[in-house]
């Protein structure tokens, strides 16, 4: 059996470590509920302008945006992977560095030339061990991402796609569906036609029913452009794609604290379980170690009397 004194060092140790990643649970707890709220006040807003832009591109009327159509041969794609910066988040980076990697496999197969573009220092790390070179690198996000940050990337994907650099843009990310749920996911975000049925978290094929025109027991709906139709769209199509974006920003961060939440929890249970097995063993060495130093007194004791 250990000896008593190591068995304490250890215990002890164990309750500082305890100690860290308890306070790292109610920091996380804190962020995400922070997070949390920035993701549910964007949810509905991204959710009604990409609607409304499928409705647009589905409303009947001779109106067009490059954004909403897709190219027939698409040779230029870029892949964008949102990871964190940090880790102790439980398998949150692995499961979108995974997802991130199986789609940059098939691109060769659909395109000519590739970029990969990573947010997050775990995954520029993960794709430096791997032997993979990202193009574009971004660090300055953390928990609370901001609009212009993401607005500046959206738009030169944008000047992109427009010049005909870009005709594919797939984001992997982890997707926020509830508190209980986050799947890591690849979307692909242009052309903004592939957006129908996007809007619902988990996919469904009713938001592309709605996005059709035609919702569920209604006619389809009739739209008047004032003051014309491809004035509204030039606004509000590359308005739709940066929300958009921004949407998966936030899903990202918000999916990233829950994930260190629960993984932070779980070791601050094991901590527990561990504190009380060392504390039991411990208290055994004290006795065995204490009952033997009665026995030498008392061997002492009989010596003298001899």
């Amino acid at each position: 059996m250990a000896k008593a004194r190591a068995l304490d060092k250890r215990r002890k140790s164990i309750k500082n470590i305890r100690k860290i990643t308890r306070t790292m649970e109610l920091i996380a707890t804190a962020r995400f509920k922070k997070a949390m709220d920035r993701a549910t006040a964007a949810t509905a807003y991204t959710r009604r302008i990409t609607q409304l832009v499928s409705d647009l591109a589905q409303a009947g009327t001779q109106v067009s945006h490059p954004l909403l159509e897709g190219r027939d041969n698409p040779r230029h794609a870029t892949l964008l992977m949102l990871t964190a910066n940090r880790g102790l988040c439980g398998g949150y980076n692995a499961s979108v560095i995974r997802a991130a990697l199986a789609r940059w496999k098939q691109l060769p197969e659909e395109t000519e030339h590739q970029r990969f573009e990573v947010s997050g220092k775990r995954g520029i790390s993960a794709l430096r061990f791997r032997g993979l070179m990202p193009d574009q690198k971004f660090t300055q996000f953390e928990d609370e991402p901001k609009f212009d940050d993401v607005a500046r990337i959206a738009d030169r994907y944008l000047e992109e796609y427009a010049a005909g650099r870009l005709d594919r843009l797939d984001v992997a990310y982890t997707q926020f569906v509830s508190s209980s749920k986050q799947i890591a996911v690849v979307e692909t975000l242009l052309p903004l036609g592939t957006l129908e049925g996007a809007s619902q978290p988990d996919g469904k094929a009713a938001a592309g029913k709605a996005a059709a025109g035609k919702p569920a027991g209604g006619p389809a709906r009739m739209y008047e452009f004032l003051p014309s139709a491809a004035s509204i769209l030039e606004e509000v199509v590359p308005t739709s794609f940066r929300v958009k974006l921004f949407k998966c920003f936030l899903d990202a961060a918000v999916s990233e604290q829950i994930a260190r939440m629960v993984a932070m929890k779980s070791a601050t249970e094991n901590a527990d379980e561990m504190i009380r097995n060392l504390s039991r063993t411990y208290n055994r060495a004290r006795q065995s170690q204490i009952t033997n130093e009665i026995m030498e007194i008392i061997g002492g004791v009989e010596a003298l009397k001899s």
